[in-house]
C-alpha cells in the first residue's frame, strides 16, 4: 500500500506528466480499438454512407468527451467559471488558457483515430463506393442495368465475396481508387494537425509572452490552491472525527466509572492537539458556513499591504525614498579610583 501511495503522490505532484501519459495511453488504445474492431460494411446503397461516416466520426467524438472526463482540470475549470465573483475577480485569459490546455490533450486520441482510419481506407471505401466514376474507371454504358441496379452493384464493392459487377467495373480497380483518395486525405490531415500543433505550441507564446506567462502562473495557482484546500479540509475532518470519537468514548467511560465508583481517567494528550487543528470550527453549522463562504467569497489575492514608497520605479514613484535610521552609538566611560 505504501508503494501505491507513493506512486499516487508522484502522479499528483506531476499532474502535467500524468495527463500527458493518460493522453498517450488513450492514443494507443484508440489504435488498438481500431485494429481489433471487426469492420463489416453493410454493402447496401442506403446504409453504406451512414455506416462508413459513423465509424469515421462517432468514435473520435466519444474519445474527445472521454479526454475531458479523464482530465482533472475540467472540474476545476467549471468551478472557476461558475463561482461567484466575491472579493476575487475572474480573469478570462486564465479560463481560456485552462480550456485550451484541456482541449489540446483531449484531441490527441481523436486525431490518432481519424489518422489511422483514413490511412487504412476502409471507411471511405464503404461510404463512397457508390460514387466511383464509371466513365473513367469502368463501363458506364452497360445496356442491361438501370441506375438503381448500378447503385446496388457498386454498393457491393467493399464486400469482395459477394461482388458480381466485374463487367461494370473491376473490384480491385474501385478499391484501389477509393483507398488512394482516403490515404491522400489521411496524410493531408496528419500534415494539417502537425502544422496546427506547431503553431499552437511554438508561436502562441511569442506574440504575447507576458500574457502567456500570467495565464500559466495563475492557472497553476488555482490548481495548487484547490489541492491545498482539499488537504486542509481532509486534515480538519480527520481532527474533527478524532475529537468527536474521543469525546464519545470519554462520555461512555465517565458513565461507567460513575456507576462503579471509580476515579475518572485523564484525557489523552493528543486530544488537545487535534482540538487545536480544528481552528475554532467545532460544529457542523459553522463548518458548512465556512465552506459556503469559501465558495461564494474567496479571499483576495493580496497577502500584505501595499509596498512602501521606494525609488525603484514600480511603487511610490515620484516620492522621496525612505532611508533607514542610522544606528545609535553608545559610549561607556570607566573611572578609576587609583
Amino acid at each position: 500500500m505504501d508503494k501505491f501511495r507513493m506512486i499516487f503522490q508522484f502522479f499528483q505532484s506531476n499532474q502535467e506528466s500524468f495527463m500527458n501519459g493518460i493522453c498517450g495511453i488513450m492514443a494507443l488504445a484508440s489504435t488498438q480499438m481500431y485494429s481489433a474492431f471487426d469492420f463489416n460494411c453493410p454493402c447496401l446503397p442506403q446504409y453504406n454512407l451512414a455506416y462508413g461516416l459513423g465509424i469515421l466520426l462517432v468514435p473520435p467524438f466519444i474519445l474527445f468527451l472521454l479526454g475531458f472526463v479523464l482530465n482533472n482540470n475540467i472540474s476545476m475549470l467549471a468551478e472557476e467559471w461558475r463561482r461567484p465573483r466575491g472579493r476575487r475577480g475572474k480573469d478570462a485569459a486564465v479560463l481560456r488558457y485552462m480550456c485550451c490546455s484541456v482541449a489540446q490533450r483531449a484531441m490527441i486520441a481523436p486525431v490518432v483515430w481519424l489518422s489511422v482510419t483514413l490511412l487504412d481506407g476502409k471507411c471511405i471505401t464503404c461510404a463512397f463506393c457508390t460514387a466511383v466514376p464509371l466513365e473513367s474507371l469502368g463501363n458506364a454504358s452497360h445496356p442491361r442495368l438501370s441506375q438503381g441496379e448500378v447503385q446496388r452493384v457498386l454498393a457491393r464493392i467493399p464486400c469482395k465475396e459477394i461482388y458480381n459487377g466485374q463487367q461494370l467495373i473491376a473490384n480491385e480497380v474501385a478499391v484501389r481508387y477509393l483507398r488512394c483518395i482516403s490515404q491522400a486525405l489521411g496524410w493531408c490531415f496528419v500534415l494539417l494537425m502537425t502544422i496546427l500543433a506547431f503553431l499552437v505550441r511554438s508561436l502562441r507564446p511569442c506574440f504575447s509572452q507576458a500574457a502567456f506567462l500570467k495565464s500559466r502562473y495563475w492557472s497553476h495557482y488555482i490548481d495548487i490552491e484547490r489541492k491545498l484546500f482539499d488537504e486542509t479540509c481532509a486534515e480538519h475532518a480527520r481532527s474533527f472525527a478524532k475529537v468527536c470519537i474521543q469525546q464519545f468514548f470519554e462520555g461512555m467511560s465517565t458513565d461507567l466509572e460513575a456507576a462503579h465508583c471509580h476515579l475518572p481517567r485523564k484525557a489523552p494528550a493528543d486530544a488537545g492537539e487535534a482540538a487545536e487543528k480544528l481552528l475554532g470550527i467545532t460544529d457542523q453549522g459553522t463548518m458548512n458556513m465556512a465552506l459556503k463562504s469559501w465558495h461564494r467569497c474567496k479571499p483576495p489575492l493580496r497577502l500584505q499591504p501595499p509596498a512602501q514608497p521606494t525609488g525603484n520605479g514600480w511603487a511610490g514613484e515620484g516620492q522621496p525614498p525612505t532611508h533607514p535610521s542610522a544606528p545609535r552609538k553608545e559610549t561607556a566611560a570607566y573611572y578609576s579610583w587609583v
